[in-house]
């Protein structure tokens, strides 16, 4: 009859063994073959994600960055269609504001946007968009929504071509250094919703 003692001894022995082996692989009980276990007082505190780290002397400390939380201006959609481009034989000469043109400025001439009001305008063929002032009336060719200056028409890829698609956006927080187009763009936007 001592066998079955015996095998019953090495049988538990063997799942006390296992066990122990698991739980230090774990991290649960201390390295010794003894039945301490380890309680939360002596794990060691893991890291915590959102804690910062001390910077090590070797390492720059991580740089920290503020999200941009600027608000996009609110744009009113003015229209859609062809768009040219001027300059060569206006560069120096008077618009229809009064300021003299200048074919390396970002600006537009427009049959009905205020003068001074902000534009985006947006080259439907490729996605490129521009900001541009509205200092000047045209275009006069039935077609046309609006004609940029040859600035305006190289940011938005379009100088070989000569004529694009476009989208012509009205910015309502963009305005004139007098701001004489407050007034006017708020007319144009409409009534904020």
């Amino acid at each position: 009859m001592p066998a079955v003692p015996i095998a019953r001894f090495v049988r538990t022995l063997w799942v006390v063994d296992t066990a122990t082996l698991f739980a230090q692989g774990c991290g649960l009980m201390a390295l010794s073959h003894s039945d301490t276990v380890m309680n939360a007082s002596m794990a060691p505190e893991p890291a915590s994600p959102l804690a910062p780290s001390e910077p090590s002397s070797s390492e720059p400390a991580p740089a920290m960055v503020k999200p941009d939380v600027t608000a996009k201006p609110e744009t009113k959609p003015v229209a859609t269609g062809k768009a040219s481009w001027y300059g060569p034989g206006f560069h120096g000469k008077k618009t229809a504001s009064g300021e003299i043109f200048d074919d390396a400025k970002l600006t537009a001439a427009h049959k009905t946007l205020p003068m001074g009001s902000k534009a985006k305008i947006t080259n439907l063929r490729n996605g490129k968009s521009v900001k541009v002032e509205i200092n000047d009336r045209g275009p006069y060719v039935a077609d046309r929504v609006i004609d940029l200056s040859q600035a305006a028409a190289h940011a938005i890829g379009m100088i070989d071509r000569g004529v694009v698609p476009v989208r012509v956006d009205l910015i309502a927080e963009e305005t004139s250094m007098d701001g004489s187009a407050t007034a006017q763009s708020a007319a144009v936007l409409g009534p904020r919703e």
